[in-house]
Protein backbone atom coordinates (compact mmCIF):
# COMPACT_ATOMS: atom_id res chain seq x y z
CA UNK A 1 0.00 0.00 0.00
CA UNK A 2 1.60 3.05 -1.36
CA UNK A 3 2.10 5.88 1.57
CA UNK A 4 -0.57 8.33 1.42
CA UNK A 5 0.14 11.86 0.06
CA UNK A 6 -1.84 14.99 -0.58
CA UNK A 7 -2.26 15.21 -4.24
CA UNK A 8 -4.19 18.25 -6.12
CA UNK A 9 -5.58 17.44 -9.50
CA UNK A 10 -6.32 20.06 -11.94
CA UNK A 11 -8.78 19.12 -14.72
CA UNK A 12 -8.65 21.40 -18.05
CA UNK A 13 -12.19 23.02 -18.15
CA UNK A 14 -13.15 22.44 -21.61
CA UNK A 15 -11.85 18.46 -20.78
CA UNK A 16 -15.96 17.58 -19.43
CA UNK A 17 -17.01 18.99 -23.10
CA UNK A 18 -14.70 16.39 -25.17
CA UNK A 19 -14.03 12.49 -25.61
CA UNK A 20 -11.43 12.97 -22.51
CA UNK A 21 -14.07 13.81 -20.02
CA UNK A 22 -13.79 10.92 -18.11
CA UNK A 23 -9.93 10.91 -17.94
CA UNK A 24 -10.02 13.79 -14.96
CA UNK A 25 -12.67 11.63 -12.60
CA UNK A 26 -10.81 8.50 -13.55
CA UNK A 27 -7.42 10.08 -11.73
CA UNK A 28 -9.11 11.24 -8.92
CA UNK A 29 -10.92 7.82 -8.48
CA UNK A 30 -7.66 5.75 -8.63
CA UNK A 31 -5.87 8.32 -6.50
CA UNK A 32 -8.51 8.20 -3.51
CA UNK A 33 -9.35 4.69 -4.50
CA UNK A 34 -5.04 4.23 -3.11
CA UNK A 35 -5.72 6.23 -0.15
CA UNK A 36 -4.27 9.70 -0.87
CA UNK A 37 -5.65 12.60 0.03
CA UNK A 38 -7.19 14.28 -3.02
CA UNK A 39 -8.12 17.72 -4.16
CA UNK A 40 -10.44 18.27 -7.44
CA UNK A 41 -9.86 21.16 -9.16
CA UNK A 42 -13.07 21.46 -11.62
CA UNK A 43 -13.21 25.20 -12.12
CA UNK A 44 -15.44 26.81 -15.25
CA UNK A 45 -12.20 28.01 -16.98
CA UNK A 46 -8.70 29.28 -16.82
CA UNK A 47 -9.23 31.80 -15.01
CA UNK A 48 -10.89 30.52 -12.06
CA UNK A 49 -9.33 27.35 -12.48
CA UNK A 50 -5.79 28.91 -12.16
CA UNK A 51 -7.22 31.51 -8.86
CA UNK A 52 -8.02 27.89 -7.04
CA UNK A 53 -4.67 25.96 -8.09
CA UNK A 54 -2.74 28.66 -6.49
CA UNK A 55 -4.27 28.63 -3.72
CA UNK A 56 -4.47 25.00 -3.34
CA UNK A 57 -0.16 24.70 -3.76
CA UNK A 58 -0.22 27.48 -1.62
CA UNK A 59 -0.57 24.78 1.24
CA UNK A 60 2.19 22.85 -0.34
CA UNK A 61 1.06 19.59 -1.52
CA UNK A 62 3.09 16.07 -1.68
CA UNK A 63 1.80 16.80 -5.72
CA UNK A 64 -0.03 18.96 -8.44
CA UNK A 65 -1.52 16.71 -11.29
CA UNK A 66 -2.78 18.13 -14.36
CA UNK A 67 -5.39 16.24 -16.75
CA UNK A 68 -4.92 17.87 -20.20
CA UNK A 69 -2.84 19.14 -22.48
CA UNK A 70 0.14 21.82 -23.45
CA UNK A 71 -2.00 23.95 -22.10
CA UNK A 72 -2.66 22.76 -18.57
CA UNK A 73 1.16 21.90 -18.57
CA UNK A 74 1.63 25.43 -19.09
CA UNK A 75 -0.37 26.48 -16.21
CA UNK A 76 1.27 24.09 -13.78
CA UNK A 77 4.55 25.04 -15.13
CA UNK A 78 3.54 29.10 -13.84
CA UNK A 79 2.24 27.91 -10.72
CA UNK A 80 5.24 25.44 -9.67
CA UNK A 81 8.58 26.88 -11.32
CA UNK A 82 10.78 27.81 -8.44
CA UNK A 83 8.54 25.76 -5.59
CA UNK A 84 9.26 22.25 -4.40
CA UNK A 85 5.74 20.63 -5.37
CA UNK A 86 6.29 18.25 -7.91
CA UNK A 87 4.10 18.31 -10.92
CA UNK A 88 2.01 15.53 -12.24
CA UNK A 89 0.63 14.93 -16.03
CA UNK A 90 -1.93 12.91 -17.43
CA UNK A 91 -1.82 13.84 -21.26
CA UNK A 92 -5.48 13.78 -22.59
CA UNK A 93 -5.17 17.14 -25.31
CA UNK A 94 -4.70 17.37 -28.64
CA UNK A 95 -1.08 18.17 -28.55
CA UNK A 96 0.47 16.87 -25.84
CA UNK A 97 3.67 17.61 -26.58
CA UNK A 98 5.41 18.25 -23.20
CA UNK A 99 4.14 14.90 -22.01
CA UNK A 100 5.77 13.10 -25.51
CA UNK A 101 9.27 15.19 -24.57
CA UNK A 102 8.99 13.17 -21.44
CA UNK A 103 8.11 9.87 -22.90
CA UNK A 104 5.00 9.90 -20.76
CA UNK A 105 2.16 6.93 -22.53
CA UNK A 106 -0.16 9.27 -25.11
CA UNK A 107 -3.74 8.28 -26.46
CA UNK A 108 -4.23 5.59 -23.37
CA UNK A 109 -5.57 7.10 -20.15
CA UNK A 110 -5.48 4.37 -18.28
CA UNK A 111 -1.26 3.65 -18.98
CA UNK A 112 -1.21 7.34 -17.89
CA UNK A 113 -2.51 6.98 -14.90
CA UNK A 114 -0.57 4.04 -14.07
CA UNK A 115 2.67 5.95 -14.93
CA UNK A 116 1.30 8.60 -12.65
CA UNK A 117 0.87 6.38 -9.67
CA UNK A 118 4.09 4.66 -10.50
CA UNK A 119 6.06 8.13 -10.47
CA UNK A 120 4.02 9.07 -7.17
CA UNK A 121 6.42 6.01 -5.32
CA UNK A 122 9.36 7.80 -6.89
CA UNK A 123 11.48 11.01 -5.89
CA UNK A 124 11.14 13.87 -8.85
CA UNK A 125 13.11 14.06 -11.57
CA UNK A 126 14.30 17.81 -12.12
CA UNK A 127 14.35 19.77 -15.00
CA UNK A 128 14.91 23.04 -16.56
CA UNK A 129 12.65 25.92 -17.09
CA UNK A 130 12.87 28.84 -19.45
CA UNK A 131 11.56 32.35 -17.81
CA UNK A 132 10.31 34.52 -20.72
CA UNK A 133 10.85 38.91 -20.17
CA UNK A 134 8.15 40.66 -21.59
CA UNK A 135 5.83 43.88 -22.27
CA UNK A 136 2.77 42.80 -20.60
CA UNK A 137 -0.14 42.86 -23.14
CA UNK A 138 -2.14 46.64 -23.13
CA UNK A 139 1.03 48.01 -20.89
CA UNK A 140 4.36 49.31 -20.66
CA UNK A 141 4.78 47.05 -17.94
CA UNK A 142 7.55 43.96 -17.78
CA UNK A 143 6.19 40.97 -16.84
CA UNK A 144 7.84 37.36 -16.94
CA UNK A 145 6.23 33.85 -18.04
CA UNK A 146 7.46 30.33 -17.52
CA UNK A 147 7.66 27.74 -20.09
CA UNK A 148 8.72 24.11 -19.81
CA UNK A 149 8.67 23.12 -24.08
CA UNK A 150 9.46 25.29 -26.99
CA UNK A 151 8.97 28.67 -27.54
CA UNK A 152 8.50 29.86 -31.05
CA UNK A 153 8.28 33.34 -32.78
CA UNK A 154 8.26 32.60 -36.55
CA UNK A 155 5.48 30.93 -38.94
CA UNK A 156 4.08 28.37 -36.51
CA UNK A 157 3.14 30.99 -34.42
CA UNK A 158 1.97 33.18 -37.40
CA UNK A 159 -0.54 30.29 -37.88
CA UNK A 160 -1.01 30.12 -34.23
CA UNK A 161 -1.95 33.18 -34.39
CA UNK A 162 -4.04 33.32 -37.57
CA UNK A 163 -5.65 30.37 -36.36
CA UNK A 164 -6.85 31.99 -32.96
CA UNK A 165 -8.39 35.14 -35.18
CA UNK A 166 -10.92 32.54 -36.77
CA UNK A 167 -13.90 32.06 -35.69
CA UNK A 168 -14.83 28.72 -38.38
CA UNK A 169 -13.99 26.08 -38.74
CA UNK A 170 -14.40 24.70 -35.56
CA UNK A 171 -11.43 22.02 -33.93
CA UNK A 172 -8.21 21.14 -35.64
CA UNK A 173 -9.42 21.95 -39.22
CA UNK A 174 -8.92 26.11 -37.81
CA UNK A 175 -5.64 25.62 -37.68
CA UNK A 176 -5.62 23.85 -41.56
CA UNK A 177 -7.03 26.93 -42.83
CA UNK A 178 -4.86 28.96 -41.17
CA UNK A 179 -2.15 26.84 -42.19
CA UNK A 180 -3.08 27.36 -45.99
CA UNK A 181 -3.55 31.13 -45.48
CA UNK A 182 -0.48 31.88 -44.34
CA UNK A 183 1.77 29.91 -46.91
CA UNK A 184 0.55 32.10 -49.32
CA UNK A 185 1.59 35.02 -47.65
CA UNK A 186 4.81 33.57 -46.75
CA UNK A 187 7.82 36.16 -46.37
CA UNK A 188 11.20 36.34 -44.49
CA UNK A 189 11.15 38.07 -41.51
CA UNK A 190 14.28 40.29 -40.09
CA UNK A 191 14.75 39.13 -37.19
CA UNK A 192 17.42 40.71 -34.54
CA UNK A 193 18.92 37.56 -32.55
CA UNK A 194 21.01 37.72 -29.26
CA UNK A 195 22.68 34.60 -28.44
CA UNK A 196 24.67 34.21 -24.92
CA UNK A 197 25.46 37.59 -25.97
CA UNK A 198 26.00 37.18 -29.63
CA UNK A 199 24.06 39.15 -31.83
CA UNK A 200 22.83 38.45 -35.23
CA UNK A 201 20.53 39.86 -37.62
CA UNK A 202 19.25 37.61 -40.31
CA UNK A 203 16.29 36.82 -42.47
CA UNK A 204 14.61 33.94 -41.73
CA UNK A 205 10.76 32.04 -41.71
CA UNK A 206 10.84 30.30 -38.33
CA UNK A 207 12.71 30.38 -34.84
CA UNK A 208 12.69 28.10 -32.15
CA UNK A 209 13.75 28.21 -28.44
CA UNK A 210 13.43 24.61 -27.23
CA UNK A 211 13.65 23.32 -23.80
CA UNK A 212 12.03 19.89 -25.01
CA UNK A 213 11.72 18.18 -28.26
CA UNK A 214 8.45 19.10 -30.17
CA UNK A 215 5.15 21.29 -31.24
CA UNK A 216 2.10 21.35 -32.69
CA UNK A 217 1.53 17.73 -31.77
CA UNK A 218 4.85 16.06 -32.89
CA UNK A 219 6.82 18.39 -34.84
CA UNK A 220 10.23 17.56 -34.28
CA UNK A 221 11.92 21.39 -34.06
CA UNK A 222 14.16 20.74 -31.97
CA UNK A 223 14.41 17.12 -31.88
CA UNK A 224 17.99 17.05 -29.69
CA UNK A 225 16.65 19.03 -26.88
CA UNK A 226 17.53 17.53 -23.59
CA UNK A 227 15.24 18.60 -20.90
CA UNK A 228 17.97 18.35 -18.17
CA UNK A 229 20.99 19.80 -19.54
CA UNK A 230 20.81 23.64 -18.86
CA UNK A 231 20.62 25.00 -22.25
CA UNK A 232 18.46 25.71 -24.89
CA UNK A 233 18.53 24.26 -28.53
CA UNK A 234 17.56 27.86 -30.65
CA UNK A 235 16.36 26.56 -34.28
CA UNK A 236 17.06 29.15 -36.79
CA UNK A 237 15.23 28.57 -40.33
CA UNK A 238 16.57 30.92 -42.83
CA UNK A 239 14.91 33.01 -45.55
CA UNK A 240 13.48 30.28 -48.36
CA UNK A 241 11.17 30.47 -51.24
CA UNK A 242 7.61 28.81 -50.65
CA UNK A 243 8.48 26.04 -52.32
CA UNK A 244 11.72 25.50 -50.56
CA UNK A 245 9.60 25.85 -47.42
CA UNK A 246 6.86 23.39 -48.28
CA UNK A 247 9.73 20.83 -49.46
CA UNK A 248 11.27 21.24 -45.87
CA UNK A 249 8.37 21.56 -43.77
CA UNK A 250 7.33 17.66 -43.90
CA UNK A 251 10.76 16.69 -42.62
CA UNK A 252 10.03 18.69 -39.47
CA UNK A 253 7.88 16.12 -38.51
CA UNK A 254 10.67 13.53 -38.97
CA UNK A 255 13.47 16.02 -37.52
CA UNK A 256 14.93 15.45 -40.47
CA UNK A 257 15.35 19.15 -41.54
CA UNK A 258 18.72 19.60 -39.51
CA UNK A 259 20.78 17.92 -42.42
CA UNK A 260 19.51 21.19 -44.58
CA UNK A 261 21.83 24.11 -44.73
CA UNK A 262 19.51 26.89 -44.85
CA UNK A 263 18.74 25.21 -40.69
CA UNK A 264 20.65 26.05 -37.58
CA UNK A 265 20.48 25.17 -33.93
CA UNK A 266 22.46 27.08 -31.44
CA UNK A 267 22.73 25.72 -28.03
CA UNK A 268 22.71 28.45 -25.14
CA UNK A 269 21.46 30.03 -22.44
CA UNK A 270 19.71 33.10 -23.00
CA UNK A 271 18.26 34.47 -25.84
CA UNK A 272 16.61 37.87 -26.65
CA UNK A 273 14.46 37.89 -29.89
CA UNK A 274 12.90 40.93 -32.23
CA UNK A 275 11.25 41.46 -34.77
CA UNK A 276 8.34 43.20 -36.40
CA UNK A 277 4.77 42.13 -36.13
CA UNK A 278 5.09 38.47 -34.74
CA UNK A 279 3.67 36.95 -31.57
CA UNK A 280 5.77 34.66 -29.66
CA UNK A 281 4.27 31.27 -28.12
CA UNK A 282 5.35 29.08 -25.72
CA UNK A 283 3.82 25.81 -24.57
CA UNK A 284 1.50 26.76 -27.58
CA UNK A 285 0.26 29.34 -25.16
CA UNK A 286 0.11 32.90 -26.55
CA UNK A 287 3.10 35.12 -24.67
CA UNK A 288 3.36 38.72 -26.01
CA UNK A 289 4.68 40.21 -29.04
CA UNK A 290 8.34 40.18 -29.49
CA UNK A 291 10.85 41.63 -27.98
CA UNK A 292 11.48 38.92 -25.47
CA UNK A 293 14.05 38.11 -23.49
CA UNK A 294 14.37 34.60 -22.53
CA UNK A 295 16.72 32.64 -19.74
CA UNK A 296 17.07 29.45 -18.76
CA UNK A 297 16.74 28.31 -15.53
CA UNK A 298 18.50 24.75 -15.01
CA UNK A 299 16.69 22.53 -12.16
CA UNK A 300 13.87 24.72 -12.04
CA UNK A 301 10.85 22.27 -11.83
CA UNK A 302 9.82 18.87 -10.06
CA UNK A 303 8.43 16.43 -12.25
CA UNK A 304 6.84 13.13 -11.32
CA UNK A 305 8.28 11.03 -14.09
Amino acid sequence: MPHPKTIVVAINPTASFGKSGHVGPAVVARLRGLGHDVTSLSEPDFVQLTAAARRAIAAEPDAFVVVGGDGMVHLGVNLLAGTRVPLGIVPSGTGNDMARGLGLPLGDAEAAIEALVAALEREPRAIDAGIVSHRAEGSDATTQTWFANVLSAGFDAIVNERANSLRHPKGASRYLVALVVELARLRPIRYRVVLDGVETVTDAVLVAVGNSTSIGGGMLVTPNALVDDGLFDVLVVTAMSRLSFLRVFPSVFKGTHLSDPRVSVHRVGSVRIEADAVVAYADGERIAPLPVDIEMVPGALRILH
